[in-house]
């Protein structure tokens, strides 16, 4: 089943030029390239998407698998999350969108039920391992919880797309 699956990481809404604007014209051209690239993966029969649920690029890819769902009932979300109350502190409409993406999911895991100091990099390792493909909104920077899920993924050999968010190119790794 992993090589019918993908997992999705990539950048939360302050690292974006726009932040929490989705109305701006660059957030709409990023949301949309992220679709598109979902819309591939499901044309080459990728149904399972696994999501970390993190704020930005994780509910849109979620947003975009569940709008597909509605002609395409064979798409399945499941939902990892890193521990109970990830959107506590979230805006209120940001913890909206989240509660009805996991309404909707096929199934939502956590990794842990209180917060640890390892509980996002856990969450991002088992969304790696449970997926043959890794869709990563993702800037090229060498820190943080998006970097180090690209270079697990890199070091287990899944394949990889990146979708640059400022010019929506599109990389891939490890596809022959």
């Amino acid at each position: 089943m992993r090589n019918q699956s993908c997992a999705f990481t990539g950048h939360r809404p302050h690292k974006f030029p726009w932040k929490y604007d989705e109305t701006d014209s660059r957030c709409i051209r990023l949301k949309t390239a992220l679709a598109e690239q979902i819309t591939v993966l499901m044309e080459n029969g990728v149904t399972r998407f696994f999501s970390g649920m993190a704020e930005g690029t994780d509910c849109w890819a979620s947003r975009a698998v569940l709008d597909l769902r509605i002609e395409h009932p064979e798409l399945e979300l499941h939902c990892v999350l890193p521990c109970e109350g990830q959107a506590d502190k979230w805006k209120v409409s940001s913890q909206e969108q989240y509660q009805a993406i996991l309404k909707q999911a096929n199934s939502v895991e956590y990794v842990s039920r209180e917060y640890h100091k390892n509980c996002m990099l856990d969450r991002n390792r088992r969304l790696v391992d449970s997926a043959s493909f890794l869709l990563a909104v993702y800037n090229g920077e060498w820190r943080g919880g998006t970097a180090a899920t690209v270079r697990y993924a890199r070091k287990l050999g899944r394949k990889i797309i990146i979708l640059d968010p400022a010019s929506c190119q599109v990389s891939r790794e490890g596809f022959e």
